[in-house]
């Protein structure tokens, strides 16, 4: 797979579709690899007309490992997303991103307005402490330190995930193969502690928010105990004529169960920005 340079730091991706077509780059959430965006949702979204590409964080999968003294915020991380862009030779994007990669989604979009066709946030928030808080025990998950073996961490991430899942969605087998598919791939216990720290070193994008003009989508779940809905709903609020879709069923699981609204939203914001998809 193709790799992009912002300075020191390389960021692996991959795309599907064609080039000619519009394009819409999707980024991970905390400590997740570009293989949360299953091949099946890209195949989704390239049938409905986009050009996609999904990529590793910097401290993700296949990109650059930093070290424990090297500190970043989320500024440089929506650097590396345009770095991409740039790799890929494409001049703007539909920018998605999911919990952390919505925070990446919308400094980007803050950022660099000129290479973002339309911001598309699901189930993040805006960096203010009095909204999008977890509830106490996926608070202490989350910040739970790595395991010492794959096999460890498989079990402790099912464990977590049963926390900020929908009941009815958790599919425990399917998450194993999943992780255990991930963690072959790449295993770096400890780096998405530095992604954290990114978060919290970033404070919040209240200003930059309110100054958004281009078209924007805020998609959240109603059951998520890990970014609670008054994340999303403050993120929409912020964003001037955005559009908010709340997903009753979805927690903090971006599981299939809630790919076919997703992809409807996405596809409905896109034709409103690049004329209608087929």
């Amino acid at each position: 797979m193709p790799r992009a340079n912002n300075g020191p730091i390389e960021v692996e991706y991959e795309t599907f579709g064609s080039h000619d077509d519009p394009a819409l780059i999707c980024i991970p959430g905390l400590g997740s690899q570009l293989l949360s965006y299953p091949v099946e949702l890209c195949q989704a979204f390239v049938d409905r007309g986009f050009f996609v590409v999904r990529m590793d964080n910097r401290d993700a999968g296949l990109s650059s490992m930093s070290s424990d003294d090297h500190n970043y915020t989320l500024d440089d991380m929506a650097d590396d997303v345009v770095a991409v862009l740039d790799h890929a030779s494409v001049a703007d994007a539909v920018i998605l991103g999911v919990s952390m990669g919505g925070m990446i989604a919308q400094v980007t979009a803050i950022r660099h307005p000129q290479r973002t066709r339309a911001l598309v946030s699901i189930m993040s928030t805006t960096g203010e402490s009095d909204v999008g808080n977890p509830t106490l025990d996926a608070w202490d998950v989350l910040t739970a330190p790595p395991e010492d073996s794959i096999e460890a961490q498989i079990e402790a991430d099912v464990k977590a995930s049963r926390i900020w899942s929908n009941p009815e969605w958790f599919d425990p087998e399917t998450l194993k193969s999943n992780l255990a598919a991930g963690y072959q791939r790449a295993w770096n216990p400890g780096a998405a502690q530095r992604q954290m720290n990114a978060i919290m070193a970033s404070g919040d994008r209240v200003a930059g928010l309110s100054e958004l003009t281009m078209p924007a989508l805020v998609i959240h779940g109603g059951l998520d105990t890990l970014i609670a809905p008054s994340g999303g709903a403050r993120t929409a609020e912020l964003i001037s004529d955005s559009r908010y879709l709340l997903i009753e069923e979805m927690s903090h699981d971006f599981v299939p169960q809630a790919w076919p609204a997703v992809v409807e939203a996405v596809t409905a914001l896109a034709a409103d920005t690049f004329g209608p998809r087929r």
